[in-house]
């Protein structure tokens, strides 16, 4: 475990998969990431690299070839991650290729992840390098889980999620094998409010693609903490977690799990990113938290 600490709040990110495993308050000791509690979610914040969610027949075809890559691809949870900088306020690890890694996915990456507390604002800076002499296809995201509620005097049901603009879009409905469906489902109508309760995940996640904002914030109608996530460049998000359970995941996505009618083709997969031969790709989301 690796830790940054300001005046505001420290920071634990342990080694393996580069997962952020807690961003406390100094001042009132609220914990606001979920503690990975084994009987109902044994994880607090994975990073999804390179796919997001499952793949249609658990994975994809590229150039004639089959590939069996793991639901949320293979950083999470991997003991290869390493730290390779640290200072008074940030943290950053890697992940290089392998001969292991090409047996699933196809491509020399290079995968940083930094980690920067600047006062009340956790920024987690995603590095894609591609270090091959063609186009590499990947997407990327983050789960972090966050407290919820974090007052002894709370329910779930106290809370809400906000975003910055009123939305019209659908939500994604999650099959039970993990694909998307074809079609989608009306959810907001110009409102910017999604009310929780324990049985809003109870049909897994909430996936929204190109919503008008770039940040939602989690409040209570009872305290005055507010966290917020901004995630400006990632054009999906999903919100859940395991029904009846005492927190919610804001993920930022660049990419979606396969539809229930993929051709399992990863050069046609929805929302990857196609990064050109030796060259990098940063993409960013930032936690707040006001108190």
């Amino acid at each position: 475990m690796h830790t940054i600490k300001n005046d505001q709040f420290k920071v634990s990110v342990k080694e393996t998969g580069a997962e952020l495993c807690s961003m406390k308050s100094v001042k009132s000791g609220k914990e606001y990431i979920w503690q990975a509690e084994p009987d109902v979610w044994g994880a607090h914040a994975p990073n999804l690299f390179p796919v997001i969610g499952s793949l249609k027949g658990d994975g994809f075809l590229y150039e004639g070839k089959e590939y069996n890559c793991p639901k949320h691809g293979f950083v999470r949870k991997n003991d290869k991650v390493s730290l390779v900088d640290k200072n008074q306020d940030s943290l950053t690890f890697g992940l290089m290729y392998s001969k292991e890694s090409l047996e699933i996915y196809p491509f020399k990456f290079e995968f940083l992840i930094k980690f920067t507390l600047n006062g009340n604002k956790l920024h987690i800076e995603h590095k894609i390098t591609n270090h091959c002499d063609q186009e590499m296809l990947f997407s990327l995201g983050g789960h972090p889980g966050f407290t919820c509620p974090l007052n002894d005097d709370e329910q779930y049901e106290d809370y809400y999620l906000e975003f910055e603009k009123p939305e019209n879009a659908p939500t994604w409905r999650v099959l039970k094998n993990g694909l998307i469906a074809k079609e989608s489902i009306p959810f907001f109508n110009n409102s910017s409010v999604i009310n929780l309760h324990p049985h809003i995940f109870d049909d897994d996640a909430l996936v929204f693609k190109n919503l008008n904002s770039s940040s939602v914030s989690l409040k209570s109608k009872k305290s005055k903490q507010i966290l917020s996530v901004d995630f400006t460049d990632f054009p999906n998000l999903g919100i859940w977690a395991k029904p009846e359970a005492d927190y919610v995941c804001i993920e930022p996505w660049i990419g979606i799990a396969d539809s229930e009618d993929s051709d399992r083709n990863f050069e046609t997969k929805e929302g990857l990113v196609s990064l050109a031969p030796v060259s990098s790709f940063i993409a960013s989301y930032t936690i707040t938290v006001d108190e």
